[in-house]
């Protein structure tokens, strides 16, 4: 089973990936909601049970919506953290 790797660097990333074939990143990076949500819903179904989905989202309201929407689905939130201008979220897949 494929891992993603952990981000132990806590300073701001100048770059995060956005290759579209890559299943565990989503940069969701100018988007609004609810497209922050909706699209880690949609990357998290492609996932096994257990693997690790990062976010990278600047919508103030994704403080409020990703944690809620990983409550109300059943996933875990692993942590948030600060990425410049950004937060990063890591879910695990429930």
């Amino acid at each position: 089973m494929p891992r993603c790797h952990k981000i132990v660097d806590k300073r701001p990333a100048p770059a995060y990936p956005t290759r579209m074939s890559d299943p565990h990143h989503l940069d969701a990076r100018s988007l609004r909601c609810p497209l922050p949500v909706l699209k880690a819903r949609k990357r998290l179904m492609a996932l096994a049970k257990g693997e690790e989905l990062h976010v990278l989202a600047d919508d103030p309201a994704a403080i409020i919506d990703i944690p809620h929407f990983c409550a109300e689905q059943g996933h875990t939130l692993l942590r948030s953290e600060d990425r410049g201008s950004a937060q990063l979220y890591v879910i695990a897949k429930g």
